[in-house]
Order: structure tokens, then C-alpha cells, then sequence
């Protein structure tokens, strides 16, 4: 027996929250009689329907992918340029990204039909680390490193501290490459963080999402995560990060 919202988010029609809302609003119906109680759990012979339609369970499913640049992180995109989905195997469940990666950043992004796994890994309060690996323009000093660290104020307000260090620089052509840590994940943060600072960036790559890295992969590679990775994402996800 598992809560109705949980098997509406696991059949991918919505995160656990907006499953939560579809349940309350009278648009969730189990064998023909609407439901509007959140607690309710149901089985699986149970008949559930969403708006009319039938939610199928689903096996919960887990992705790894090395995002190339140039990929849109969505299920569909109206001007038909490529999206995530494109890269998975021919699967019966409905899979999307947990979070977004810019169209112009490559790197490790994770992709599920678990609505209430993906919503947990979201959650503004459990952000996992990310480390991202940016190509920028200049050579930044210590003090501006130390900025990064400390937190610089976008129009968003001011981020929290970050770990950055200069990985390598290149006098000749005044670039050079920084690793940078954070743990929030405010759209477009990393390249808005460097501009603040005075350093656009010309390239980006997230390098690794908590535990997970990009290892053995090449780009537009996939893997399916094992069980006990989901498991350490999940106690991840419900640990206060340390800076």
C-alpha cells in the first residue's frame, strides 16, 4: 500500500506536491469515486485516474547522463532543438531531468520518473553540492576567489558561501579555469556569480552532483544509478550541508 500522491508522482504526472494539489482540487478519482484525502493509500490493483486518465505504476527508474552543450534540459522543446530524453533508451515510463543544466553547459545532470525523488532532490532546503568547472575570461585575483566564497550579491539576492580555487591560468590568452562549489541552484548562479565579479564565463561543465561524478563516461553517455545510489541521494538530500 503506498499514498495516492506518491503513486500519482512515481507514474510521472506531477511532483508529490502538485500531486498533492490535483488530489485536492477533485481531479483524482480511485475505482470511479473522486478522492480528495491525502492520507489515503492505495494498492495495486487499486484503479487510479488523473483528469480521466488511467495512472499506470511505474517502476521508479534512475539516470546518470553526461549532458553535451547545446541540449535543451526538457522533455520537449517547441523550436525542435535536441532535448535530454532524446540520449535514453526506448523506455515505457515517462522520464524527465531533475533540475535544469543551461543550454550552453555540459555535464552531470540525473533524470527519473520519480516525481517525489526528483521534488526532495530540488527542495531549495536539501541542495546537494555541485561542483561546476568554468573556462573564464581574465585571470581572477585572491581577493575576488575570496568574494566567490564569501557570497556576491545578484539581483536575486546574496549567494551563500561557496568553495572556489583556481585550478590553472593562461597569462597569454588572460583566461583561466576555476572549480567552483555551491549548493543552491538558482537559475543561471554559477555564470552570474562570475560576472559579478568581473569574470563572464566562456565555458561551463558541472563535474559532479554530491557523490556522483561523471567517471567513465564520455558526453551524451548514460547510466542507470544503482539502488544504494538512490539511497545515499535520498540521505543526502535530508543532511544539512556543511561549507
Amino acid at each position: 500500500m503506498e499514498r495516492l500522491q506518491k503513486v500519482i508522482a512515481h507514474a510521472g504526472f506531477a511532483s508529490r506536491r502538485k500531486a498533492e494539489q490535483l488530489i485536492i482540487d477533485g481531479q483524482v478519482k480511485v475505482n470511479g469515486k473522486v478522492v480528495k484525502e491525502l492520507g489515503l493509500k492505495v494498492s495495486a490493483t487499486d484503479r487510479v485516474e488523473v483528469n480521466g486518465i488511467p495512472v499506470e505504476k511505474e517502476e521508479p527508474i534512475y539516470f546518470l547522463f553526461y549532458k553535451p552543450r547545446g541540449v535543451i534540459s526538457s522533455v520537449m522543446d517547441d523550436k525542435g532543438r535536441k532535448v535530454v530524453t532524446d540520449f535514453l533508451p526506448e523506455l515505457k515510463q515517462r522520464v524527465y531531468p531533475v533540475g535544469r543544466l543551461d543550454y550552453d553547459t555540459s555535464g552531470l545532470i540525473l533524470l527519473t520518473n520519480d516525481g517525489e525523488f526528483a521534488n526532495l532532490l530540488m527542495h531549495p532546503k536539501n541542495e546537494i553540492q555541485k561542483v561546476y568547472v568554468a573556462k573564464i575570461k581574465g585571470i581572477p585575483s585572491r581577493e575576488k576567489i575570496r568574494g566567490l566564497e564569501r557570497g556576491v550579491q545578484l539581483e536575486d539576492g546574496k549567494t551563500a558561501p561557496a568553495k572556489a580555487k583556481v585550478i590553472s591560468i593562461d597569462k597569454k590568452k588572460q583566461t583561466a579555469i576555476v572549480e567552483l562549489a555551491i549548493h543552491e541552484g538558482r537559475n543561471r548562479q554559477v555564470r552570474r556569480m562570475f560576472e559579478a565579479i568581473g569574470h563572464p564565463v566562456m565555458k561551463l561543465k558541472r563535474e559532479s552532483y554530491g557523490f556522483l561524478t561523471l567517471k567513465g563516461l564520455n558526453v551524451g553517455d548514460m547510466r542507470e544509478l544503482t539502488p544504494h545510489e538512490v539511497k545515499q541521494l535520498r540521505a543526502l538530500a535530508t543532511t544539512k550541508p556543511n561549507n
